[in-house]
Parts: structure tokens; sequence; C-alpha cells
């Protein structure tokens, strides 16, 4: 597929030489440090050297005081507290954090994680008549929440408060709880905006260590679970959430050793070495996404509390089951939605994807979706059949609002929510001719001939010979990379390689590249065996990568990561 190669803009001149000058670096990196908001030595000094002093003060987060009081209030009195979160990462992780936490100062508390398929997203009634009836007078609920204002009322008619800790986009009308945390909410103040539904659950506990005179080391020991939230759930790392994720990997990476279940995880996925956000992302997600997804995501929460070996590892054997079937149904499923596409003259020409089959397991459809982008890069949904209804997950391309899309066609839906690039539908079977029809017509209005085509940003052009070691230390030391901190993208235009090129697997690419007639660097392209001919002709091509290290029997060598090639 076509590429589109977007430079980012080059920063003033005067601002790049002068912070290249006092923090001793190349002028190319200093450029990056620049484009990502990073223009004076003070802010790489707190930019590369990451403190949990610069963490904000939870109680500027509007509710927080009335937060802590109500869970303070309610170990005074021995009431039964629910830790309630979503059935993803994020919940899991929140609802581990949470746990393992306040079950220090009481015994009085359980957590609750609802049903996908029977109660779906969020805080459903049934979890909440369930709440009352089994005696809990407060619920706090993580990831999930914000949106909840009638299960919310019922619950205080029945007796029961609510604490809700989300991070999503509020509606009008906030739910009249006992405190709502929120730094989404339009009435907080909070500084920073974009913390995960765990890194909301980790600032309420922070809040609670201040009060009551606790260590907060106590609440630092949970940044194992922050990081898996942010890395899971791609939020922005930046600001907080950079010195949470920093610190968070450093517990999981550090001597002491990470918690059992994480640990569990790391072996099931075969990762070795350490973990940064992209082998959380890979390693540990699916796997405990795949809980909820094919079975019970209990099981999740339970493995992250384990306290042992043996207990980590019956759970977590479990789930890696689930995620191998959860991979089998999402390939097949892939494979079908393709053969439609590619059997239907209309399907395949549109400039959307709207595919429906009463038979797809629900607990994929959205992995489906994606990797239908992958192939046809354009707005998709996926729909399923769902207690008679049909469900759909909706993933989008880069610079279009696919919320934006559905909700045009909100007269035919049963419900929706989400943003930009991802969410989620429900809406009567025989509407689905209907809404696919009303989908396409907005799609082809409004996405541009840019969006159709797929991007990679590119940071700087460079020449081979300026990957030193001393040049990679630095870009390394940029790390966690994620969202609005991307891992540098590179370009060396007129390269050769020097003879060497093959197809390793069934279509990467291994070349050794060499310009200007000296200095040669090995390279790996994923999936780009298609370039194999036109390289080993020795034709000259432009080459975008990334630069990383690779560890072969105990032998560190540098080596970029191609992301995409253009013959000359």
């Amino acid at each position: 597929m076509e590429k589109r190669w977007v430079y980012n803009e080059e920063q003033l001149p005067e601002v790049v030489s002068e912070l290249a000058e006092s923090l001793k670096i190349s002028k190319t990196l200093a450029d990056i440090l620049c484009q990502r908001g990073i223009c004076t030595f003070e802010e790489a000094k707190a930019f590369f050297r990451p403190s949990l002093s610069s963490l904000h003060d939870p109680f500027l987060m509007k509710d927080m005081d009335r937060a802590v009081n109500r869970i303070n209030e309610a170990l005074h009195k021995s009431e039964k507290i629910l830790v309630y979160g979503d059935y993803d990462v994020d919940g899991t992780t929140s609802v581990a954090l949470m746990y393992s936490f306040l079950r220090n100062y009481t015994e009085h508390i359980e957590f609750y994680i609802p049903d996908r398929y029977k109660e779906g997203y969020g805080v459903s009634q049934q979890g909440v008549e369930w709440a009352a009836e089994n005696g809990f007078t407060l619920i706090i609920s993580l990831d999930c929440g914000i949106k909840s204002a009638d299960k919310v009322a019922l619950a205080t008619s029945l007796g029961v408060d609510f604490v809700i800790c989300d991070h999503h986009l509020p509606d009008e009308d906030i739910p009249q709880a006992a405190a709502v945390l929120d730094p989404k909410r339009p009435d907080c103040q909070y500084p920073f905006k974009e913390l995960s539904g765990c890194g909301v659950g980790f600032k309420l506990i922070q809040a609670f260590c201040i009060q009551n005179n606790i260590e907060q080391r106590e609440a630092f020991k949970l940044l194992d679970l922050v990081v898996v939230s942010i890395a899971a759930d791609i939020v922005p790392i930046t600001g907080e959430n950079r010195v949470l994720a920093h610190y968070g990997l450093l517990q999981i990476n550090g001597a002491a050793g990470m918690r059992p279940g994480l640990k569990a995880l790391k072996e099931l996925a075969d990762i070795t070495g350490p973990m940064d956000v992209t082998s959380v992302v890979f390693g540990f997600a699916p796997r405990i996404n795949a809980a909820g997804r094919m079975g019970d995501a209990k099981r999740s929460v339970r493995m992250l509390l384990a306290e042992t070996k043996e207990e980590a590892y019956a759970v977590a054997d479990v789930i890696n089951e689930s995620n191998k079937e959860r991979r089998s149904k999402d390939t097949n499923i892939t494979k079908e939605a393709l053969q439609m596409i590619e059997e239907d003259d209309f399907l395949r020409n549109a400039n959307s994807t709207v595919l429906y089959k009463d038979s797809w397991h629900k607990g994929v459809i959205g992995i489906v979706a994606s990797r239908c982008i992958e192939k046809y890069y354009r707005p998709t949904i996926i729909l399923t059949q769902s207690n008679g209804k049909a469900s759909g997950s909706a993933r989008s391309v880069h610079g279009f609002n696919v919320h934006d899309a559905i909700e045009s066609c909100s007269d035919l839906l049963d419900q929706f929510g989400g943003h930009m690039y991802a969410a989620g539908l429900t809406l009567p079977v025989e509407n689905i001719p209907a809404f696919r029809e009303r989908f396409e017509a907005f799609v082809s209005d409004t996405i541009t001939e840019e969006q159709k085509i797929p991007q990679i940003e590119i940071d700087a052009k460079i020449k081979l010979n300026q990957v030193t070691r001393n040049f990679y230390k630095i870009v390394h030391q940029m790390e966690p990379f994620g969202p609005g901190n991307m891992k540098p993208v590179f370009v060396s235009e007129c390269v050769y390689d020097t003879g060497a090129v093959r197809v390793v697997g069934s279509s990467h690419l291994k070349l050794t590249l060499t310009q200007d007639g000296y200095y040669s660097i090995d390279a790996i392209g994923f999936g780009l065996s298609d370039y194999y001919d036109a390289i080993s002709k020795g034709i000259p091509f432009d080459v975008c990568y990334t630069i990383e290290e690779n560890i072969f029997r105990g032998v560190s060598t540098l080596q970029l990561r191609i992301k995409d090639i253009r013959v000359k």
C-alpha cells in the first residue's frame, strides 16, 4: 500500500542552535526535541530526567477532597466497599490497583467486573442491583461511570453511594455521585487532562495517602499497573503520564522483579530482556484483554492481584489459552471479512467498510476492523448479532472522525459512543442497509484524498553515517515512546544495498545499507519483500526507518527498522 511521507516542520534555527549548544547534542536531535515542545535546557532536563516530585497535587482535581472523605468515612464505619471497573486493560488494572491498596485498610471489600456480553460496557443496572442486594454502601468505579447518571441515581435510591474515577469525556449531565473525579470535566482545573482511568485511580490513592499521613511510596508501588494501563489505552505519553510511565517501567524492570501476574505474562509472551511500552502493548495487553473478550475478565484482576508464582501461573495459563482462541477467531473472521470486500464491487470501491455477519464473535470485531484497515485503508465498522441487535466496533484512519460519521446516522441507532478513532454502536438488524448507505455517503462527502492514504511522520532527514552509538544513546533516552512522543523516524536518501539483500521468513527483507560509497549498517524491513527485485539489481532508493539495538548471541549492534522504501 502506498504511503505518504509527511515531514514534521523544522523549528526556529536560533532556538534549535541554542538547545543543541546547551545540551551538547546535534542540531538534528535538538530539532526533534523542539518539535515535541522541548525547547529550553530546563524543559530538556525535566524531559530526560522525569521526577516523581513533579507530579501534580492530586487535590487540584475537582471533588478529590470529597472522594477521600467518603472513603475515609466508609473505612471508619466498616462499610462494604465495591471496586467496580470495566473489562478492558485500563479497567482491570484500575480495579487491581484500587482493590490491592484498600484491602490493606479493610476486610469489607470486593471487586466487580461487568460481563462484556450480558451487561455491556460501563456501569450496569445488574451491577448496581447486585451491590445493593449484597450490602455494599459505596461503589468506587474506575475507567467508567462518567456517563452513568441514571445508574448512579438508581444506586442512590438503593442506598449505595458512588465515587467515580473516569477519564472519558462527560455528557452535560454529570452524575450526582458522592464524588466525580475526571480531569476532562469542564469545571475541573486539574493541569493534566490525559490520565488513563487507572491514572485517575492512582491520583485518588495518592490523595488518600496525603490526607492520612501515609508514605507516598505506598502509592508509588502501584505504578507498574499504571504503566500497563497507559500503554494499552494509548493515552499520550507526555506530561504526567510520561513520569508515571517512566517509573512504572523502572518498577517492572527493577531488581526486585515484577509482580507475579505480570512476570507470568512476560514468560508466556516469550519476552526476554527489559520491557518498554511496545512490549507491554504487544505482550501484556492482548492477553489481559483476552480474558474479557473470550471469557471472564475477573481472571485478569485475580492474576494481577496474585501474590505467589503458583497462583499467578494458574490464572495466566488460562488467560493465555483465551488469547490463543482470540487469535484464531480474529484470524478467521478477518479472512471472511476481507473476502466479503474482495467479492463485492461496491464494497471494494467504497470509501468506507460496513460489514455484518450474525455469527461473528463480538469480542474480536474491533480487532477485525483494525485488520481490515491494514488492507483497505478507510473508516471501517464490523457488526455482529448480540441480544437480537446488530452490535459493532468502528475504527478510523488518520485525521478522520469516525464518531462524527456515526453520529450523522444516530436516528438509525439504538446507542453509540466512543471518540475520533474508535467507537461502538448498536442498531436494529433491519437498519443495517440504510446505515451502510448513510455512513458511506457521509464518509464520501467529508474524507479527503490525503486521508485515504496512510502516512508516515518523518522527524528528520539524515545521512547514514550520523547513526552512531552516541546518536542512538540520545534517541534511546527519549523513551518511553508513545502517542505525543513517538519513536523518531528518519529518512536517508539514495542508499544502496551492499549485495547482501535477502528475503527472510515469508515477506521480510534483510539488508546491509550503504550511502555515498562508505559506512554500512544492517537493516530489516518487515513485509517489504516486494522491493527485493529492484534492490537486488543495485537500484538506489530512499528509506525511512527507526533505529534500534539488536542483540544477537550477546553482541549488541545498531540496526535500522525500515518502515517504507521508495525506489528511485
